[in-house]
């Protein structure tokens, strides 16, 4: 299936020219973030003994995340043109893999992903791109979901010339990663985002799924046997505040539901409240920043 595309210039920190990556037209940018003089270790190779080869680059790194709202989407479909726009650029390809062929839930949990709601990784249905080219690197990662496909991008350039780089292995986890697991999200920062759940529009029906935080979450709980959880529901600004926080419990109470029947969570382990628009993550000016803020949290009462 063709795909209508935009072209999105990206300069890799150092190259000799910018690298045409192709995105599909809807492609939203979730968020950006530049940090100079860091240090990121790109997967090159696929989940095996224990670890994801990775090769440590130091300089500057940009990070970017998109998402399309297309259903259909495959990932591969997005990242075959940017694979021969980095050929053609000169780069080699060190790392191509999907899904389980990378090694599943072990290949995300120890490669960087940017934080949901900015990123989602759906361990059956992901890609994972790396080429390297002299001291750079540039690493796509693709995921689709039942009705959005995300991406997240990640270039690096060496600090200096003369700089060695070289396969690693079994190195620290880089913070980032850690941030993005939904596991040490909720043990770090007491809460965290539940990326990828589609209601019904207008209603507090949950999808019938499959959204993979939802066993992530069961996992979590069921290896901290005294943690607690409030399920708490989002809305945009749309409409009053008292329907608004209707809506909100109502869509919490429906993901409590489904992680009581379907993974067998006790229901005192489980509350359900909601917050109308009162708490947005984002500004509600733009459809994007309302789709943004539309979510539910699960928020650590005891740990």
């Amino acid at each position: 299936m063709k795909q209508s595309l935009c072209l999105l210039a990206m300069m890799v920190a150092g190259a000799a020219q910018a690298v045409e990556l192709q995105l599909p037209t809807n492609a939203r940018q979730m968020v950006t973030r530049d940090t100079v003089q860091d240090r990121y270790f790109a997967p090159i190779g696929v989940f095996a003994d224990g670890v994801v080869p990775m090769l440590q680059l130091d300089g500057d790194v940009a990070r970017s995340s998109w998402r399309i709202d297309q259903a259909g989407l495959t990932p591969l479909q997005l990242l075959a043109p940017m694979r021969a726009e980095l050929e053609k650029a000169g780069y080699e390809i060190a790392l191509d893999c999907a899904a389980l062929a990378c090694g599943g839930y072990d290949f995300r949990f120890e490669t960087e992903v940017m934080p949901a709601p900015n990123m989602y990784i759906n361990i059956r249905n992901f890609h994972a791109l790396t080429a390297v080219q002299g001291q750079n690197a540039v690493t796509v990662l693709a995921s689709a979901t039942s009705g959005a496909t995300f991406v997240q991008i990640i270039q690096a350039g060496a600090a200096a010339a003369d700089s060695s780089i070289a396969p690693v292995a079994n190195l620290p986890r880089p913070v980032a990663t850690a941030q993005g697991d939904l596991a040490h999200e909720l043990q770090v920062n007491g809460h965290a985002v539940l990326s990828g759940l589609v209601f019904e529009s207008g209603t507090s029906a949950l999808g019938v799924g499959p959204f993979e935080v939802l066993p992530e979450l069961a996992q979590a709980m069921t290896a901290r046997p005294e943690m607690r959880i409030a399920l708490v529901g989002h809305t945009d600004n749309i409409g009053g505040l008292e329907n608004n926080i209707a809506l909100s419990r109502s869509r919490a109470a429906a993901v409590r539901g489904r992680l009581i029947e379907t993974y067998g969570i006790a229901a005192q382990r489980l509350e359900a409240q909601g917050m109308g628009y009162l708490a947005p993550y984002t500004s509600n000016q733009t459809e994007a920043g309302r789709e943004t803020n539309r979510r539910v949290e699960a928020v650590v009462l005891a740990n």
